[in-house]
């Protein structure tokens, strides 16, 4: 599953609507069947003109005079135009990880073992757009694994290549426990196999190491802070299978595997960040 950077909304899959949509939101079909309003940029209204120049919008942030969703649409007009070298610097970042990053080698390894193979033409770098909910929630990710297809990697997410690293790293344990165990990956029959894969990759990625949650998350807590990331972590990444419900589900399905993929490191003799 993704690499999360947020929630899919909880709760029961509502009726259809049957309102008419306005001119600045467009129907997005979830979760089996849940419709979300998503946002489209008003320039009228958010200060955001993809007409002007960088340098203006620029200024409109700096001033406050665009709003939050203005700076979202902003943002992912950045993406775009930016695609091409934040996809060049991706592969770049890729390939050195894949020459000397020793969690990217030594899960290669483990994955050749059980007859898999992962390079760049099956790690991909894209740009992923991300998508702003009327309700003000961001959905997006920065990374993505396919039993059929493979990895992908969302280049304009990358902060840098330590994050990627981290990325890769998640999405290799989810590559690793397909070919040892054939998880049902999605969840269509067991959303628990779901739920303990991710509980691994958040744990053994290294996402959720101390110096990352404190200096990239803004979380400074001490006590128990490592399992309470990987278990929040995992229960947004159940939480966005079309078979849970909602937030609570998710929870409960986390914590019935809990105990037995937490203290699960392979294959690590141990979790290595």
């Amino acid at each position: 599953m993704a690499s999360p950077q947020d929630n899919t909304p909880s709760g029961a899959t509502p009726k259809p609507q049957t309102h008419e949509e306005t001119p600045d939101q467009v129907k997005l079909r979830i979760n089996g069947g849940e419709r979300l309003n998503i946002r489209k940029n008003n320039p009228a209204e958010t200060g955001f003109d993809p007409a002007t120049s960088k340098w203006v919008n620029y200024f409109k942030v700096l001033t406050g005079s665009m709003t939050k969703e203005g700076q979202f649409h902003y943002r992912e007009h950045l993406y775009r135009t930016n695609e091409e070298r934040d996809l060049r610097r991706c592969e770049e970042q890729r390939d050195w990880l894949f020459r000397y990053s020793p969690v990217v080698r030594y899960m290669r390894d483990q994955i050749r073992l059980l007859g898999g193979e992962l390079d760049a033409d099956n790690v991909v770098c894209r740009r992923c757009p991300s998508r702003l909910t009327a309700d003000g929630r961001i959905l997006g990710q920065a990374g993505g694994f396919s039993p059929q297809h493979g990895i992908l990697v969302c280049a304009n997410s990358i902060r840098d290549r330590k994050h990627l690293e981290d990325t890769l790293a998640h999405e290799m344990v989810h590559a690793y426990d397909h070919l040892r165990w054939q998880v049902d990956f999605v969840g269509e029959k067991d959303l628990r196999h779901a739920a303990c894969t991710e509980i691994r990759a958040s744990m053994l990625s290294g996402e959720c190491r101390w110096t990352r949650e404190a200096f990239g998350r803004g979380n400074w807590t001490v006590t128990q802070q490592f399992q309470n990331c990987v278990r929040s972590r995992a229960i947004m990444s159940v939480r966005a299978r079309a078979r849970c419900r909602d937030t609570e589900h998710a929870t409960k399905v986390v914590n019935q595997v809990w105990d037995s993929c937490f203290s699960d490191t392979r294959p690590f003799d141990e979790i290595y960040k």
